[in-house]
C-alpha cells in the first residue's frame, strides 16, 4: 500500500505543478510553488483543528487538478509549452532517485530528531491536530510547523517510517534546488547548468554536520531561501507574480523556524531593491505611493500566518522552549551577566577566526573564488562584471548573521550550551550554503555574457570564436560534469557509510527489540542505556519518548549495586527496555529477580519482569 500512497501524493504534486504553469509560474518553480501551496493549505485546515480531513482535501484536489488539465489537454482546450529535457534534468533525476533511495534505507540518528522534529510529525499523523497544552511530549511549542505538515502528509499516505518522512524532505529540498536553473539564460550549455549541478553537490560539502539523513531545517531554510532570491530575479518584470511570489515563499519560511526572521529580511530587502529598479516612468511620488502600497500589502500577507502562529502559541501554552519572547531575553542576559556575555563573545570570535572551521573555510573559498573569477572575466576576458559587488553584499549577509547567531547564543541559549557555541556549525552552514548558490548563480550568468555569440538563437556547435575555445569549452564541461556527479555520489556514498556507522546506534538497536508505540499514552518507560552521555545529554530519554509516543520515558546508564534501590528504582516504571547489553543491569536483574536477561523489552511486575515478544509488541500500543 506504501506505494500506492506514494503514487497518489507524487500525483497531487504534478497535478499542483501543471496548474502553476497554465497560471504562468516559471517551469523550474513550480515544484517547489506548488509544495508551498500545499503547506500553506494544510496550514489553514490545522489552524482551524481539522488536519486530518485537510489531507485528503489538499492532497485529493491535486489529483483532481490532474485529472482536468489531462482532460482539458485531450480536448485541446489548454498545452503547455515544454522545452524537452536538458543535461540538468538527467542528472537531477538519476541522482534524486539514487539518494532518495538510500534516504528511505536510512534511520534517524540525530538527537534533535527525537527532541522535536519527528516526534512532532509522528505527534501531527496519529493524533491529527497540533499541539495543545496537555500534550506535554512535544517540548518546542512554539516551533513553527510547516515542514512538519507536509511530512506528516506524505506519511498519511506511504506509512509512517523515517525512511518515509527523509524522503518527503529529500522531495522540498530536490524540488526547492531544481528552482536555480531558472536563471540560466541559455538551458542548452551545458557547462552553465553543470555548474549549477556542482553548486548542488557542493552545497552538502558544508551540510555535512546533519547531512541530508536527519528531518533538521538549516539547509531547508537555505534552499527555500534560495529559490525565494530566484523567483525574485526571475519574475522582477511581473509585478503580480513577484507579489505573490515574495508573499507565499516569506510566509512558509516563517512557519519553518523562528530563526527564519533573518532571511525573510533577505527576500523583502531584495524585493524592494527589485521593485525600485523595476519602476516604471512617471511622478516621483506616484512612484512612491505605489512601491511602498505594493511593499507593505505582500508584507502583511507574508507575515499574516505567522502572527496567526504566535497568537496561537500564546493562547495554547504559557511557556515554551525558544520562543520568541522579550521577557525571556531580558531574564537570560540578568541571568548570565556581562561576564558571561563577553566569555561568550570570545567564545565566538576564537570560532569565527579558527580556520579548521568548515563556515570559515566556505567563507574563505566563496571570497577567494569570485574575486579570482572577477579578475579572470574583467582582465582575461575584457568583461567588467558585477562580481566584487556581490561579493560584498554576501560578506555583509555573514557579518549581520554572524552578529544575530551571536545575539541567539547570548540572549536564548543556556549559557552551558552557548559558552560551547552548540550548534554554531549546523547554524553557520545555512548562511555559507545560501551564499554559494547566490554567488555561482550570478557567475554562471556572467559566464553566459562572456560567451563569444550573445544571441541564443544563432548559437550552435559552430558559433565559437576559435577551435581552441571550443576545445576548451568542452573540456571544462566535461570536467564540470564529471566533479558534478563525483560530489554527488559522494553525499550518497557518505549517506551510506553514515547508516552503516550507526548500525549499532541505540536507535537501531532499538528496532530490534520492540516495535514503535502510535497511540499518545503516559506509561513510564525506562530505556537502559551502557553510554552515560547519551543519558546525560537526554538523548535516550528524547529517543524513547518519541518511539514509544510517551512522555514519562527516561534513560539511566548506571545502576546502584543495592538490591533495595534497584528494586525500588524499577517500581517506579511499568516498562524497561534494553536495546544494548549492559553489565551493571544484568547483573541487578539476577541478584533482584533471580532472571538472566540481556536484552529485550520485559513488563515490571513486583515479583518478575517479563518478556514482551516482538511480534506482540503492537497489543501493548
Amino acid at each position: 500500500m506504501a506505494i500506492f500512497g506514494f503514487i497518489f501524493f507524487s500525483l497531487a504534486l504534478v497535478g499542483y505543478s501543471s496548474t502553476l504553469r497554465l497560471c504562468h509560474v516559471n517551469p523550474y518553480l513550480t515544484w517547489i510553488t506548488g509544495s508551498l501551496v500545499q503547506i500553506m493549505l494544510l496550514y489553514g485546515f490545522a489552524m482551524i483543528k481539522l488536519l486530518r480531513l485537510g489531507i485528503w482535501v489538499v492532497t485529493s484536489l491535486g489529483v483532481i487538478l490532474l485529472l482536468l488539465r489531462i482532460i482539458l489537454g485531450y480536448l485541446g482546450k489548454v498545452s503547455i509549452h515544454y522545452e524537452g529535457i536538458h543535461l540538468f534534468d538527467i542528472w537531477m533525476t538519476f541522482l534524486g532517485i539514487v539518494m532518495a533511495i538510500v534516504l528511505f534505507k536510512s534511520p534517524l540518528i540525530h538527537y534533535d530528531n527525537f527532541s522535536h522534529w519527528a516526534t512532532i510529525v509522528k505527534f501531527l499523523t496519529y493524533t491529527g491536530h497540533l499541539p495543545r497544552a496537555t500534550d506535554t511530549i512535544i517540548s518546542f511549542s512554539s516551533y513553527p510547523p510547516a515542514t512538519a505538515l507536509w511530512l506528516t502528509q506524505m506519511v498519511t499516505f506511504t506509512g509512517f517510517s523515517a525512511g518515509a518522512m527523509l524522503v518527503g524532505q529529500f522531495i522540498l529540498i530536490w524540488a526547492a534546488s531544481y528552482a536555480v536553473f531558472a536563471t540560466l539564460r541559455d538551458r542548452t550549455r551545458g557547462l552553465n547548468s553543470m555548474l549549477l549541478c556542482l553548486t548542488i553537490a557542493i552545497s552538502y560539502v558544508f551540510n555535512i554536520n546533519i547531512r541530508l539523513n536527519n528531518l533538521l531545517v538549516d539547509y531547508v531554510l537555505a534552499i527555500l531561501t534560495v529559490a525565494g532570491v530566484v523567483g525574485i530575479f526571475v519574475y522582477r518584470r511581473q509585478p503580480k507574480m513577484l507579489a505573490a511570489h515574495v508573499a507565499l515563499f516569506c510566509g512558509t519560511l516563517l512557519l519553518v523556524k523562528n530563526s527564519a526572521a533573518f532571511f525573510v529580511a533577505i527576500l523583502i530587502i531584495d524585493y524592494l531593491v527589485t521593485m525600485i529598479q523595476q519602476r516604471v516612468h512617471r511622478h516621483w511620488f506616484r512612484q512612491i505611493l505605489t512601491i511602498t502600497g505594493q511593499f507593505l500589502g505582500t508584507l502583511s500577507v507574508a507575515i499574516l500566518p505567522f502572527i496567526c502562529w504566535e497568537i496561537h502559541v500564546h493562547l495554547t501554552f504559557t511557556t515554551s522552549k525558544h520562543e520568541i519572547s522579550a521577557t525571556a531575553y531580558q531574564n537570560q542576559l540578568a541571568h548570565d551577566g556581562i561576564r558571561g556575555f563577553l566569555k561568550i563573545g570570545q567564545a565566538f570570535l576564537q570560532q569565527i577566526f579558527n580556520w579548521t572551521s568548515l563556515s570559515t573555510q566556505g567563507f574563505l573559498v566563496l571570497n577567494i573564488g569570485l574575486i579570482s573569477a572577477w579578475a579572470i572575466i574583467k582582465y582575461g576576458c575584457h568583461h567588467p562584471n558585477p562580481l566584487v559587488k556581490l561579493l560584498g553584499v554576501l560578506d555583509l549577509i555573514t557579518g549581520l548573521y554572524y552578529g544575530s547567531l551571536l545575539g541567539m547564543y547570548v540572549l536564548s541559549m543556556p549559557y552551558a550550551e552557548a559558552i560551547t557555541l552548540d550548534g554554531f556549525e549546523r547554524y553557520m552552514s545555512t548562511v555559507v550554503i545560501l551564499n554559494l548558490f547566490i554567488g555561482m548563480m550570478v557567475l554562471v550568468r556572467v559566464i553566459d555574457e562572456t560567451l563569444y555569440e550573445q544571441n541564443l538563437a544563432d548559437r550552435s556547435p559552430r558559433t565559437f570564436r576559435s577551435i581552441w575555445t571550443k576545445n576548451g569549452y568542452q573540456l571544462a564541461t566535461f570536467l564540470v560534469m564529471f566533479f558534478a556527479i563525483i560530489m554527488m555520489y559522494s553525499e550518497i556514498n557518505g549517506t551510506t557509510f553514515t547508516n552503516h556507522y550507526n548500525r549499532h546506534s541505540l536507535p537501531v538497536t532499538l528496532t530490534n527489540v520492540a516495535r514503535p508505540w502510535t497511540k499518545p499514552n503516559d506509561t513510564k518507560i525506562l530505556i537502559v542505556d551502557p553510554q552515560k552521555v547519551e543519558v546525560t545529554t537526554y538523548y535516550a530519554g528524547y529517543l524513547a519518548n518519541y518511539y514509544f509516543f510517551t512522555n514519562n520515558a527516561s534513560g539511566q546508564a548506571r545502576f546502584s549495586k543495592s538490591v533495595h534501590t534497584f528494586r525500588n528504582k524499577l517500581s517506579q516504571y511499568d516498562y524497561v527496555v534494553i536495546p544494548k547489553y549492559d553489565h551493571s543491569f544484568t547483573r541487578g536483574i539476577r541478584r533482584v529477580y533471580h532472571q538472566h536477561i540481556r536484552t529485550g523489552f520485559y513488563r515490571i511486575t513486583r515479583g518478575r519482569l517479563i518478556r514482551i515478544q516482538y511480534q506482540q509488541t503492537l497489543s501493548y500500543q
